[in-house]
């Protein structure tokens, strides 16, 4: 049982992306079903968990214990997939999550049951009566209401419903925000800064007045760190929804505008559901009760429930009569509703292709590099992935494929998962990984160095081709540098001989892609592979990995240049 002391509506922060937790519960399950919930299992589900392929973080954490209740008490045991008392159980829902058909469909029931308070989530004694709402259903309903709701506007506002009963309140403080902001052209950032903090000051005004202003993770008490550490949990509350909600593919993300709002087609069966699901919080003291209703996984009904509106979206998406539909199980249905949105999802990925490979896209192409180093997306490191994939599948010639999840309307939905490369690119007689991190600094070493050899190693092994790696970033931190370097001395085992890795400031791949666009032909993958080659000779004549470094820039500045 969490006590909740903050007086901000807060979603599940961990994982960040949804998709990530399933092969984690699957873990759980399968190697600790029916054990106690203890420390001693929680460190022995990390210890399995850092070994296995999927996992993304590091493995040798002092305090694995934490780390464990971290994965699996927020997202997993709050939306109900996991059960933890008496012992270990994967919950009728978490069955469905792991090994059923539609994950999506069942994350989405169980977002919409997420209440606070609830026999999971009490409220301490210094907020009492704060909480009473259903946090990703209300939120829905503001962005219905509204038609989008942007990323500053969440952060500052919607967090602030922590009753459901102040939605009209504030959806007024949102509206009031947007003819404010056409009074502040020209120092937008400036305005937010002012407003955010002075919406702080207003939700924490008692404790401010009585120097309340110390929080856990600080001996800091000044109140300029207390309004820190309040905007960064606003911040983390904000992305945590959007992404949790982006993934039952309800909800579109403008990246560049940093909004959420409702996909057109799905509007219908947003508004079934804030027609028809309780808003009330059920079952806040009846554990019992509440864990039947949170487990199941048939509830809350959704519009696609339902028979005929089933057949009514597959006549409209589709070239069906209701006299070949109506003899046809739901689960039928909803298998083929699936397999239409997935040929249409392949449709719009390979038309992005053809356009892509016309260099129509260039100019696009490089904007969005420009637009993401300086911070005007709202994801960037899954906008530098989706990218980074247009650039180099309009470089031509070969089958390139990004790892990251694209949504029904082949835009990007998240970022490719831990056991695989960024982006593969398989040509005749060679095999090329991608890798792309907005990391910097030493953590940009200890988060990728060991992954990117091992992707590195996995794809020459599967592929059984000479195998080469890009590594990208807007800046390559000088400890990445040196243990790319290191590695392409040595021979190792693990990756069939030396590896080949090299690793490239964001500008200069946007070099490479601006002479492959200047280039009196197409570039074939002859003319990448030959860049790579030199490369690769000027770091075994260098003399050091600071030489080596000078020498990629030159490679790049001269590559297709006549």
């Amino acid at each position: 049982m969490a006590t909740i002391k903050n007086r901000l509506l807060f979603f599940t922060t961990s994982p960040r992306t949804p998709s990530k937790m399933i092969p984690e519960i699957k873990l759980l399950n399968d190697s600790f079903e029916d054990e106690i919930w203890n420390v001693s299992t929680q460190r022995k589900f990390m210890d399995k968990l850092s070994k296995s392929d999927f996992f993304e973080g590091k493995g040798s954490s002092s305090n694995k214990d934490f780390s464990a209740r971290d994965r699996i008490t927020r997202a997993p045991k709050s939306l109900g997939f996991v059960d933890l008392k008496p012992v270990i159980k994967l919950t009728e829902a978490g069955n469905a999550l792991v090994y059923g058909n539609r994950p999506k469909e069942i994350f989405l029931r169980q977002l919409l049951k997420f209440q606070l308070p609830s026999p999971y989530h009490v409220e301490h004694k210094s907020i009492q009566d704060t909480f009473y709402i259903k946090p990703y259903l209300e939120i829905l309903r503001l962005i219905r209401e509204l038609e989008y709701i942007s990323f500053d506007e969440f952060k500052i506002f919607a967090v602030q419903m922590t009753d459901y009963r102040k939605l009209d309140k504030i959806k007024n403080k949102i509206l009031q925000f947007r003819d404010d902001k056409k009074n502040n052209i020209g120092r937008y950032k400036q305005f937010v800064g002012i407003t955010w903090e002075n919406a702080i000051l207003e939700i924490y005004e008692d404790r401010i007045v009585k120097g309340q202003t110390k929080t856990r993770e600080t001996q800091d008490a000044s109140l300029q760190k207390f309004i820190k550490t309040q905007k960064g949990n606003m911040r983390d509350y904000a992305d945590a929804c959007f992404r949790y909600l982006r993934y039952t593919e309800l909800v579109a993300i403008s990246q560049k505008n940093r909004s959420i709002s409702i996909f057109k087609d799905k509007l219908i069966e947003v508004d079934y559901i804030l027609k028809n699901i309780e808003r009330n919080p059920v079952f806040v003291n009846d554990l019992k009760r509440y864990k039947e209703y949170l487990f199941s996984s048939s509830n809350p009904v959704l519009y696609t429930d339902n028979k005929d509106n089933l057949i009514d979206i597959l006549m409209r998406i589709g070239s069906f009569t209701k006299r070949e539909l109506i003899d046809k199980e739901i689960e039928e249905l909803k298998d083929l509703r699936d397999v239409i949105v997935k040929q249409h999802k392949e449709n719009v990925i390979h038309n992005q292709v053809t356009e892509l490979k016309s260099y129509a896209l260039y100019s696009e192409i490089i904007d969005t590099f420009n637009e993401i180093v300086s911070d005007e997306y709202y994801d960037a490191p899954l906008m530098l992935e989706y990218n980074t994939w247009r650039a180099m599948t309009m470089l031509n010639g070969g089958n390139i494929k990004g790892n990251f999840n694209f949504d029904d309307l082949g835009q990007p939905l998240s970022t490719a998962g831990g056991n695989m490369p960024d982006i593969e690119c398989d040509y005749e007689d060679f095999s090329l990984s991608v890798e792309v991190t907005m990391q910097s600094g030493q953590r940009q070493y200890e988060a990728e160095g060991e992954s990117v050899a091992r992707h590195y190693g996995q794809l020459k092994k599967r592929s059984g081709k000479e195998t080469y790696c890009l590594f990208i970033a807007p800046t390559i931190n000088p400890a990445t540098l040196a243990h790319f370097y290191g590695l392409n001395h040595l021979r190792i085992a693990l990756y069939g001989g030396k590896s080949q890795i090299i690793p490239l400031e964001l500008d200069w791949f946007m070099k490479l892609v601006e002479n492959s666009y200047n280039y009196k032909t197409r570039p074939v993958p002859n003319d990448i592979r030959s860049f790579l080659d030199e490369v690769l000779k000027e770091c075994e004549t260098a003399t050091d990995e600071s030489n080596w470094y000078q020498c990629i820039q030159q490679c790049v500045d001269k590559w297709l240049v006549a």
